[in-house]
């Protein structure tokens, strides 16, 4: 497992030159604005937001003593719930609504790669790619929230929410790294075969989820570039996988 990480990790170098070789800028144009928008919705939203959760948390402690510590810690705990839960979304939607136009560079990657047309039984249209691309990243998002909510609230109880933050990163990773591995899957695995290959590969994931989630720690650049170099690192890596395991062959 932390091997493959690493390795999810370590296809991110050398990302900038292949994306430049290959003029591959010109596809990111869109998901970037997309990318952009959504951020600067979602932020705006959770500043509003953290408050009140904030504030409602801390009517939980009903003695006078330690109130004020209390409602402190709540309106931290606030923040963190919103970021968490403002963040899955963000991810979600930008992935699901890129879809149509992270296929095209995942195929030229893969050209390039292999030196041969990227094989494909699923030809499908840019409406059927938007629809793959919500369809996933809805599953996605409700498996993501199950396992969040349980972790949001270890962070409750001391020591052990510690703990609970690298286990809310490793989730936030995952899926992640499952959505861009997707734009590559699309092409050569239907909806359940895609699932239980990244089920397989999870190392993979949380690796190029990894660095997905530290790149929107960089303010602005971080969400315009996060989509562009994630989603070329994800599509190297998978290739890579899908070629050792004789996956790709030469559509002509």
């Amino acid at each position: 497992m932390i091997k493959h990480i690493f390795s999810g990790i370590q296809a991110y170098f050398g990302v900038f030159s292949l994306i430049s070789k290959l003029k591959l800028w010109k596809y990111f144009a869109i998901p970037m604005l997309i990318s952009l928008l959504t951020a600067v919705i979602i932020g705006v939203s959770a500043y509003g937001l953290s408050d009140n959760i904030g504030q409602f948390i801390s009517q939980i402690w009903v003695w006078d003593w330690g109130k004020e510590t209390f409602s402190t810690i709540g309106t931290f705990i606030g923040v963190i719930i919103v970021l968490a839960i403002g963040l899955i979304l963000y991810k979600h939607i930008i992935m699901a609504f890129s879809a149509p136009f992270m296929s095209p560079v995942s195929e030229k990657i893969e050209a390039h790669l292999t030196g041969f047309k990227p094989h494909s039984y699923r030809n499908t249209s840019f409406i059927q790619q938007l629809w793959r691309g919500i369809k996933i990243n809805l599953r996605n998002l409700m498996m993501e929230l199950v396992l969040t909510m349980p972790i949001l609230l270890l962070k409750f109880i001391p020591v052990i929410n510690i703990f609970s933050v690298v286990l809310l990163f490793t989730v936030q990773a995952y899926y992640a790294g499952f959505g861009n591995m997707d734009y590559t899957l699309e092409r050569h695995f239907n909806y359940k075969e895609s699932i239980k290959f990244v089920k397989h590969h999870k190392g993979i994931a949380i690796g190029n989820g990894i660095i997905f989630i530290l790149f929107l720690l960089i303010p602005v650049i971080g969400v315009i570039l996060v989509l562009p170099l994630s989603v070329t690192a994800a599509s190297v890596k998978t290739i890579e996988v899908l070629t050792l395991k004789n996956k790709l062959v030469n559509a002509d």
